[in-house]
């Protein structure tokens, strides 16, 4: 298992492959697997670790668990690099199945109605009262669902409290960023850390706030200047106001209970949050992969690291062949960019009528001409976490060797969302 840890100079090799010899090197690995499959390339995806390590200068970064969805993943990149620490979770009942199989330090990003989960935390936290993932929440009517799912407890649940980072424009009329939560001010904030502080049921010991109109939204989209040119001015401007905004709040609740953690930021501001004295640890997790949605950064640049592969299985034209299946759409407002991207060999393209298709999809280019029935042709998925919920198992590549395969979190039966 030496390759796993995959080494920069690789990395640096890999990024100077012309398309040709990148698609050569697929071959050579997946000689003997059929497609559909899909695989990371390690020597892409130390060297994206690296970067972010980088960016983040020092400041500890959390794994976002929902673009990896692959538990043995993420335990190789904790062990691999001490820069990272924990896991941030997108479901309760996620973060119980991380704690019963041994992961530690989980903090559940969003909000939980589950009240049979909330149960279950309530035994764990009364058995490792330091130890238990930490819920968010927004409002006390958050406190109130979990009183009522949980009654009487012996150790208080571990609480987040989530804090807007949306830019507030035209007398808060008009809203940019990411729509999670109302506490939008420091004196918010304030009183909802002292609400929670007059609970017996729960104890507020962190905070969160995620600006995903700067981290998840590119600026440099090619053909775009005057969107890329706007998108610019407004996380200038919003940046600019966040910090301070969020700075005072941290104040103003650490003034009502000491907090173990200030979480903020993902993959695209790490170096944003990284100057942030009031911040104590970044998020990232699509970095590791690099979807495409990653590819319109100006402030820096990833190696496409995780792929999947589609097989030819029909030719109704000349320049045209069919792949088999490939309709893995991302999130986010329906549109072009969310469809996976053909990638390898380089000069195809979607057909505009069908687009990705649930059990075939056309592709058209001069580089049809010479796929034949049974080849694969390897894709890039827009956003990463979703990717694994159409695969149960991931190939690590590294050179041109398979060197580990480790289930999804599918591969192990489990779907959250």
């Amino acid at each position: 298992m030496e390759p796993l840890a995959s080494s920069t100079a690789a990395g640096a090799e890999t990024a100077g492959l012309s398309p040709a010899a990148r698609l050569a090197r697929y071959g050579a690995a997946f000689a003997q697997l059929d497609a559909p499959f899909a695989f990371v390339d390690l020597d892409a995806m130390w060297p994206n670790s690296s970067d972010m390590l980088r960016r983040a200068r020092g400041k500890p970064i959390r794994i976002a668990s929902k673009s990896l969805r692959c538990r043995g993943l993420v335990q190789m990149i904790l062990e691999r690099e001490p820069g990272y620490t924990g896991q941030l979770c997108f479901t309760l009942p996620e973060a119980l199945w991380l704690a019963a199989e041994g992961a530690k330090d989980l903090l559940v990003a969003y909000p939980t109605t589950d009240r049979a989960a909330l149960r279950q935390l309530a035994v764990l936290t009364a058995q490792a009262p330091g130890g238990a993932p930490i819920l968010m929440i927004d409002s006390i009517e958050h406190v109130e669902l979990i009183e009522a799912a949980i009654g009487r407890v012996s150790a208080p649940l571990r609480v987040c409290l989530d804090f807007d980072a949306s830019l507030w424009l035209a007398g808060a009329r008009i809203k940019i960023g990411p729509k999670r939560t109302a506490v939008h001010t420091p004196a918010q904030a304030h009183a909802l850390a002292q609400a929670i502080a007059a609970r017996d049921s729960v104890r507020l010991v962190a905070m969160m706030c995620y600006e995903g109109h700067i981290a998840g939204t590119g600026d440099r989209t090619p053909g775009r200047r005057l969107r890329n040119a706007a998108i610019a001015r407004m996380q200038r401007t919003s940046y600019a106001e966040l910090q301070e905004r969020r700075a005072q709040a941290v104040a103003a609740v650490s003034a009502v209970a000491p907090l173990e953690l200030v979480n903020a930021g993902g993959t695209g501001d790490l170096e944003l949050v990284a100057s942030e004295a009031a911040i104590t640890e970044a998020t990232a997790g699509s970095g590791f992969f690099a979807p495409t949605l990653f590819d319109n950064y100006s402030a820096f640049s990833l190696l496409p690291a995780a792929m999947f592969a589609l097989p030819v299985s029909r030719r109704p034209g000349a320049e045209i062949v069919t792949a088999l299946g490939g309709g893995y759409l991302a999130s986010g407002p329906g549109g072009r960019d969310r469809m996976p991207r053909p990638y390898l060999p380089e000069g195809l393209r979607l057909d505009p009528m069908e687009g990705t298709g649930e059990v075939q999809t056309p592709l058209i280019g001069a580089a049809a001409r010479d796929l034949h029935i049974g080849d694969s042709v390897y894709f890039r998925h827009t956003k990463a976490g979703e990717l694994c919920e159409r695969f149960d198992r991931l190939y690590l590549l590294s050179g041109t060797q398979i060197v580990a395969e480790l289930p999804t979190y599918r591969g192990e039966g489990r779907t959250f969302l």
